[in-house]
C-alpha cells in the first residue's frame, strides 16, 4: 500500500479484520504498562508509605491516599492530552508508534526514580511521573484499536486487551513481591514495561496522518476539544459515568486491601495475601475477558453485558463488607474477576462505538480514559474517612457495592447502542 493510501486509512473506518499477531503483540504492550502502574499500586507504594509515615504526621493511610490521588490527577491530565497530541502527529512513524515508545521509556525512568525515594516528597513525585509518561503510551496503545480494528472485532480486541491487562496486574504485582526488595522490585517492574512494547511499535506499521488532514493549530481550539458536550452527545456522556463509577467502585475494594487484610483479617503475611487475591481475581477474569468480548461481538449487543457484569460486581463487593474472612475474601475475589472480565471487554468496544469522530479518537478516548483515572482521586477522598472515622471496612465496602451497582444501571440509558 502507498504512504498515501494509508494516510487516507488514518482517518477511515476499519474494515480488514486484524491479525493474531497484531492483537498479540498490542496486548502485550498493554499488559506490559500495567506492570508499571500495579506492581507499584498493590505492593510498592504502600510498603514506601509504611516505611515513610513514621515521624511524618500523617498514617500509612493516609500518606498513600495523598501520593496515589495526586498521581490520579496527573492522570487525569496527561490521558486525554496525550491523546490529543497522538491524534495529531504526522510523524513517518505513525500517530501512535511515537508515544508508545516515548511514554514507555519515560516510566521506565520514572519507576527507576521511585526506586531511590527517600522520602514522601520524592515518593510523590516518581509517583506523579509514572502517570504523565505510561499514560502517554496507555492513550496510544488505546487509540490504536478504533483506528485498525472493525467494530464487530472490538469486543474480541477488547476482551484480548482485558487479559493482557489482569497478566500486567497479576505479573507487576508478581515482580513487586518477589524481586526482594522495594528497589528491586521497581527496577523489576521498569525493566518489563519498556520492554513489552518492543514487539508492537517494531514489528507493525502504524497508520500516517498526512499534513494536510491535520487540524489548523489553535491554542483555543485545541483547548475546547476536551468538553465533550453530554447533550451533543448524550450516548457518550452516559457511557462515561457507567465507567466512572463501576471504576470508582473496583479502586475503593483495591485501595487498602493491603491493611484490610493486616489490621480486619488478621493474616500474618498480608503482602502474599494480596498476590493470592489478585491470582485468583486475575485467573477468573481471563477466563471471562475474551469469551464475553467474543460473545457480545457475535450477538451484536453490548449493554447487557455491561449491566449484568456491573451487578454480580457489586454483589462480590457487599460480601466483603458482609462475609470478612480469608475464604470470604478468596470467593469475593474470584466472583469480582468473573464480572469485571466481561465488563473489561465488552464496556471496551461500547466506549469506541459511541466515539463522536474519527480525528479525535485518541483524545476522545483519553477523555473517556479520565473515569479510570478519576476514581483513584476520589477513592482516597471517600476511603480515608470511611475507614478512620465512619464505621471502618464494612462500610467502605457496603458503599462501594452501591456506587458499583448504580453504574451498571445506568448503562441502560444508552440509546444508540444496541
Amino acid at each position: 500500500m502507498t504512504t498515501a493510501g494509508r494516510a487516507v486509512d488514518a482517518l477511515a473506518e476499519p474494515v480488514e479484520p486484524v491479525g493474531r499477531g497484531w492483537t498479540s503483540a498490542l496486548s502485550l504492550a498493554n499488559g506490559a504498562i500495567w506492570v508499571g502502574w500495579y506492581g507499584p499500586l498493590q505492593i510498592l507504594l504502600a510498603s514506601q508509605a509504611k516505611d515513610f509515615a513514621p515521624g511524618s504526621g500523617m498514617s500509612k493511610e493516609t500518606m498513600l491516599a495523598w501520593v496515589t490521588g495526586a498521581g490520579a490527577v496527573v492522570s487525569l491530565v496527561a490521558n486525554p492530552f496525550f491523546g490529543a497530541l497522538s491524534d495529531r502527529t504526522t510523524a513517518r512513524r505513525g500517530r501512535r508508534t511515537p508515544w508508545i515508545v516515548a511514554g514507555a521509556a519515560g516510566g521506565a525512568a520514572s519507576l527507576l526514580l521511585l526506586a531511590g525515594a527517600g522520602g514522601p516528597w520524592t515518593m510523590a513525585l516518581g509517583w506523579c511521573l509514572v502517570q504523565l509518561t505510561l499514560n502517554a503510551a496507555f492513550a496510544a496503545v488505546t487509540a490504536a484499536v478504533p483506528d485498525r480494528v472493525p467494530r464487530l472485532q472490538r469486543g474480541a480486541v477488547g476482551g484480548w486487551l482485558g487479559a493482557a491487562q489482569v497478566l500486567g496486574v497479576v505479573g507487576g504485582t508478581g515482580l513487586a513481591a518477589a524481586a526482594g526488595g522495594v528497589g528491586a522490585g521497581y527496577s523489576a517492574c521498569a525493566l518489563f514495561t519498556l520492554a513489552g512494547v518492543l514487539p508492537y511499535v517494531m514489528a507493525y506499521e502504524d497508520l500516517r496522518l498526512p499534513e494536510s488532514e491535520r487540524p489548523a493549530r489553535s491554542r483555543r481550539a485545541f483547548l475546547a476539544g476536551f468538553w465533550l458536550s453530554p447533550r451533543r452527545h448524550p450516548d457518550l456522556g452516559w457511557a462515561w459515568l457507567t465507567r466512572f463509577l463501576i471504576n470508582l467502585s473496583n479502586a475503593l475494594v483495591l485501595l487498602y486491601l493491603l491493611y484490610y487484610l493486616r489490621d480486619r483479617l488478621h493474616r500474618d503475611d498480608p503482602e502474599q495475601g494480596v498476590l493470592v487475591l489478585t491470582a485468583v481475581n486475575g485467573l477468573t477474569l481471563l477466563a471471562t475477558v475474551v469469551a464475553g468480548g467474543v460473545w457480545s461481538d457475535r450477538v451484536g449487543r453490548r449493554k447487557p453485558f455491561v449491566i449484568w457484569s456491573g451487578v454480580l460486581m457489586a454483589a462480590a463487593t457487599a460480601a466483603l463488607a458482609t462475609w470478612q474472612t480469608w475464604p470470604g475474601a478468596i470467593v469475593a475475589a474470584a466472583v469480582l474477576g468473573v464480572g469485571f472480565g466481561v465488563f473489561t471487554s465488552v464496556d471496551f468496544a461500547l466506549m469506541t462505538d459511541v466515539l463522536p469522530t474519527a480525528l479525535d479518537r485518541g483524545k476522545d478516548l483519553g477523555v473517556i480514559n479520565v473515569a479510570n483515572a478519576l476514581p483513584q482521586v476520589a477513592a482516597p477522598a471517600l476511603a480515608a474517612p470511611i475507614v478512620t472515622h465512619l464505621g471502618g471496612y464494612r462500610v467502605l465496602y457496603l458503599v462501594a457495592a452501591v456506587i458499583g451497582l448504580g453504574g451498571a444501571l445506568l448503562v441502560g440509558r444508552i440509546r444508540g447502542v444496541e
